[in-house]
């Protein structure tokens, strides 16, 4: 299946918004516009030729069959969208999504799945700290609700369905949202995936946004259930504190994996390399631009934690802010870290098939240098003269061949002695 977008913005479904389905309505005309087309697992940019009745895409040299029917996947996020518009850029998905509320404090908590909005902010007028986890940010008509009963900025729920924006951290009168990616390692593909997540902090309440079904806060649930450490001894600041640092701490888990990967590549690298060796270079290359996407903006997002407007956390909470930056800081250097040894490991297996190359025409040239000089007897014996001495000589033919093997040792044994073999 292949789907497109306009530049701006990611996949747009049909059913999320009605702004998808333009190309497909306009009849007896083709489009030209910016398109992004993921085509199984590639992702291409450019400038494309959108023809709806035929069902063709056209992006630079590329060609793409379409069904008319399918075009309807085709959409232009950023050409006359408003600010503010929703329009989801993740990958596809038909369930429509799950709302869990957590109410806790000090002596108990109650968890309970909500079937509406409307339900969950009920539920914030009980006693405690109220933790509202949603999972459906591919759901817009669930994101648009959830916006208008908790008066959430369009602007920062455009933020969080566009799957493909920077983490960020903004503040607004009554809530701090903050964007950001939590990374997993999968050890039987060796490869790293992304989840989109968002976290609002309001009046004694959070709410937490997933991309993905499989919970990434999983183990705050855990220690919330059995009541370790001081998650339900504070109030919300903390637990939005303990969420992000859920999800920092991922990073090192991955970065632990990344490191692994290099180290056995390091091995490959000086016992034997190869193409293979090369190719691994190349995938941590590329798990490094992830996880430096992922990472470098978070910086920025713990600084404006610090500089926010006073009173949004606690001074209790206070320290543990600032471990948070000094663990950005930490996984940032350490990705720099990677980065250099990545370089310098490609820069080295690029001179070992430099020094192989010059190994093999070092032999070569040997080779070419010996027969030299047996060519020139071969071809100086080869002349078609009627008076030649040796020719008319009884050992003549086996002079000639103890000359040949005398000229080749002594050749051999001084480049022996210059060590050039």
């Amino acid at each position: 299946m292949v789907h497109a977008t306009g530049a701006g913005g990611g996949w747009m479904h049909p059913a999320n918004s009605r702004r998808a389905k333009i190309a497909a309505r306009i009849n007896n005309f083709f489009i030209i516009a910016p398109l992004r087309i993921r085509n199984d697992a590639k992702l291409i940019n450019g400038v494309g030729f959108v023809l709806p009745w035929a069902g063709f895409i056209y992006l630079q040299t590329t060609l793409f069959y379409m069904s008319p029917a399918d075009l309807t996947d085709v959409g232009y996020a950023g050409l006359g969208t408003p600010p503010g518009t929703l329009i989801y850029s993740g990958d596809r998905r038909s369930d429509k999504g799950k709302i869990t509320v957590t109410t806790y404090h000090v002596d108990g908590l109650e968890e309970k799945s909500a079937r509406t909005v409307k339900q969950a902010a009920k539920l914030l007028k009980k006693p405690g700290v109220k933790w509202i986890n949603v999972y459906g940010l591919h759901n817009i008509k669930l994101m648009e609700e959830i916006g208008k009963e908790f008066e959430i900025h369009p602007m920062i729920l455009e933020d969080l369905v566009n799957t493909e924006q920077r983490p960020r951290a903004d503040e607004q009168d009554d809530y701090l949202s903050v964007v950001m990616k939590a990374l997993s390692y999968n050890p039987r593909k060796r490869t790293i995936h992304d989840e989109h997540i968002g976290i609002v902090l309001g009046k004694n309440f959070v709410i937490s946004f997933q991309e993905k079904k499989a919970d990434t806060f999983e183990s705050v649930r855990e220690n919330l259930r059995k009541n370790k450490g001081r998650i339900r001894k504070m109030g919300a600041d903390y637990l939005a504190y303990v969420l992000i640092d859920t999800v920092i701490d991922g990073y090192f888990v991955v970065l632990d994996k990344i490191g692994e990967k290099i180290e056995d590549a390091e091995e490959e690298l000086v016992d034997d390399p190869s193409e293979r060796t090369l190719h691994a270079i190349q995938q941590l290359k590329k798990d490094m631009l992830i996880l430096r996407k992922a990472i470098w903006p978070m910086r920025e997002v713990m600084g404006r934690l610090q500089r926010r407007e006073p009173g949004r956390f606690r001074e209790s909470t206070e320290i543990y802010l600032k471990d948070l930056y000094d663990h950005v800081a930490q996984v940032a250097d350490t990705i720099d870290t990677f980065n250099n040894m990545l370089t310098n490991m490609l820069d080295v297996y690029l001179s070992s098939i430099s020094n192989k190359t010059n190994e093999v025409m070092k032999v070569l040239a040997i080779f070419s240098t010996i027969f030299m000089p047996l060519t020139f007897l071969t071809g100086l014996y080869g002349m078609n003269f009627r008076f030649m001495p040796e020719l008319e000589w009884e050992f003549g033919y086996f002079t000639i061949l103890g000359v040949m093997a005398v000229l080749a040792v002594v050749m051999i044994w001084f480049y022996k002695k210059m060590e050039w073999i």
